[in-house]
């Protein structure tokens, strides 16, 4: 995944433009990036690795020397960037957030016009470079952003900073947001609302799907009318988003409190008697207060997430060693877990692996039973849009490993179809073998129709690609 900020004031912009990128930080783990222009001194670009240190600490040095009035600057998984670009455009800084599933034939095309492209170390080219490049392609900037949205397969957001003012574009389908605020001093976009109003904006807009704007100190001007066809990632509410985000109007804590409320609606526990509810930290914890509240079964937090040195940023990229850091930073309470029936919450199972760990570190610790519950359906198809999971193959999804096992061979979608559905035999079955597989006393998943009810916006506004493999 990833974010941007971007701020253009009468005043010089990196104090907001610092901490509004900093809030960024629960979106990604590897780069992190900020672009600075002033009359005076013209563009300045700074990129860190943000691996083994938070943003805070290695952009602290650039917060007190960069300087300019107008600014952006990102939090990325993996590509290096803003970019800094010259062309026949002029000169400009861009960041993006998306996926291009289409870049191989999009990239022969412009190398055709003999243009260069630099690889990364795994033999990819920066998403980031390939959309200037498109913009490029096209005699004006306007035209160039429009061709960029149009032509991608996949999603892609973008900010791009000019002499004139900050650009932005949300995709064409709305997967990610855009949110524009104001203050007295000038305007800001971001990927996150909440980003900007400890820095004293308020909500001025949120861009619609393909809008287009520039926007300066003085004003936000709009180039290209929005769409009327929505498709936006409803994993933001259920895992991305920070607690305090909201998107198109409904918030990520709101939304996860009726995720937890629905899931204990349809929850029979039956000859369950859990001692307590408990989330795992931190995206499960919303859902798990709204299942205790409506379930009447006591909240409780039998471990705790040890924050101080082990941030979300400092996260290896090697899958175990990923692992072993996710294990490390839970803390049991051991009065709240030896003996005790557990019914645990998270956001969503992936591989599986986590959690398992999970499971059986309480068991280890004393715990009698741990029952699994999610804020979501199992999830069966690979993200085409956000980079959700930059996993090698859709088979590394814990659904789709225990769906091949039950059918003896790599499932087609019409059988996958089948596994999908809450109300058949073969979902039964994929469920109680996935809880066997990762050791759970009892396993059950939220239904699509129940979380699409948790979002409370129209449904046919929502992508639920990786649960039900709609386009």
């Amino acid at each position: 995944m990833g974010g941007f900020f971007g701020t253009a004031l009468k005043k010089d912009c990196v104090f907001d433009l610092f901490y509004g990128v900093d809030y960024h930080s629960h979106l990604g783990t590897r780069r992190a990036g900020m672009a600075v222009y002033s009359e005076e001194d013209g563009f300045e670009k700074a990129i860190h690795n943000i691996e083994n240190a938070p943003f805070r600490t290695r952009f602290y040095s650039e917060a007190q020397s960069m300087h300019g009035c107008m600014g952006v600057g990102c939090i990325s998984d993996f590509e290096a960037q803003p970019i800094l670009i010259r062309s026949h455009h002029g000169t400009f800084a861009i960041t993006t957030v998306g996926k291009i599933n289409n870049a191989e034939d999009i990239i022969g095309e412009i190398i055709e016009n003999k243009a260069h492209f630099f690889e990364m170390q795994n033999g990819e080219i920066n998403q980031t470079e390939l959309i200037a490049a498109m913009i490029n392609q096209k005699d004006n900037f306007i035209d160039g952003i429009k061709y960029a949205l149009e032509t991608v397969d996949g999603s892609i957001s973008m900010l791009i900073l000019t002499p004139k003012g900050i650009y932005a574009a949300r995709d064409k389908l709305g997967r990610t947001p855009i949110v524009i605020g104001k203050k007295e001093e000038g305007y800001c976009a971001s990927f996150e609302s909440f980003a900007y109003l400890n820095l004293g904006y308020t909500d001025f807009k949120e861009l619609g799907p393909g809008e287009v704007v520039v926007m300066d100190a003085d004003g936000v001007k709009t180039l290209v009318a929005p769409g009327d066809k929505m498709r936006i990632c409803t994993f933001l509410w259920v895992y991305y988003g920070y607690p305090s985000s909201a998107y198109e109007g409904r918030t990520v804590e709101e939304m996860r409190y009726d995720c937890g409320k629905y899931l204990a609606m349809h929850d029979s526990l039956g000859d369950i008697h859990p001692d307590m509810v408990a989330g795992i930290p931190d995206s499960g914890t919303a859902h798990a207060i709204g299942y205790a509240n409506e379930s009447g079964v006591r909240f409780a937090r039998p471990f705790v997430k040890y924050t101080p040195t082990w941030p979300r940023s400092f996260m290896p990229t090697h899958q175990s060693e990923r692992n072993l850091i996710a294990k490390m930073k839970l803390i049991p309470i051991h009065d709240l877990i030896d003996g005790k029936s557990l019914l645990l919450i998270d956001d969503s199972i992936v591989r599986g692996t986590q959690l398992r760990e999970t499971t059986e570190f309480l068991y280890e610790s004393g715990a009698r039973e741990v029952h699994i519950r999610t804020g979501c359906p199992p999830l069966l198809y690979g993200c085409k849009y956000l980079n959700f999971s930059r996993s090698t193959s859709e088979m590394e999804l814990i659904g789709r490993r225990v769906i091949k096992e039950l059918e003896g061979a790599e499932p087609d979608r019409e059988t996958i179809a089948e596994y999908a559905d809450p109300n058949s035999e073969k979902y039964d079955a994929m469920v109680k073998r996935i809880g066997e597989t990762l050791h759970f006393t009892s396993l059950r998943y939220h239904r699509l129709d129940d979380m699409l009810k948790s979002v409370g916006i129209d449904p046919d506004k929502l992508c639920t690609y990786c649960w039900n493999g709609k386009e």
